[in-house]
């Protein structure tokens, strides 16, 4: 299995982010083949939505670690993510994972919606 280095890793999690995402790794009990993947697909109102969620690694994933969280990303989903930093909100106004991303031209008021 091999690893890519840290000055590879095309995204960045805030300090809330990796907080929350180790808080929720505990909770689901999962096992050492799963890890965090990010990525894109089709969909959405401005046309490609985020993927945030723990999985187990596929064909064509590269791996990286990042704050102690392994990240599962398919090869192609760097071109739209590099750069982008993933942020937790947790106040009165709003809660959850937020995407910052210097590749997106537009992004769709839920925020998790993106062009390009």
């Amino acid at each position: 299995m091999s690893m890519e280095t840290t000055s590879l890793i095309p995204v960045s999690l805030t300090e809330g982010a990796a907080k929350e995402l180790r808080k929720l790794q505990q909770q689901q009990e999962l096992g050492d083949e799963f890890g965090l993947r990010i990525g894109v697909e089709g969909g959405g109102c401005s046309g490609m939505n985020y993927i945030l969620g723990f999985d187990q690694k596929k064909e064509g994933d590269q791996e990286f670690f990042l704050d102690g969280i392994k990240i599962y990303m398919h090869k192609a989903h760097g071109l739209y993510l590099a750069g982008m930093q993933i942020d937790f909100q947790d106040g009165l106004n709003s809660r959850g994972f937020t995407f910052n991303n210097p590749n997106a031209s537009s992004t769709c008021g839920c925020g998790t919606s993106f062009a390009v």
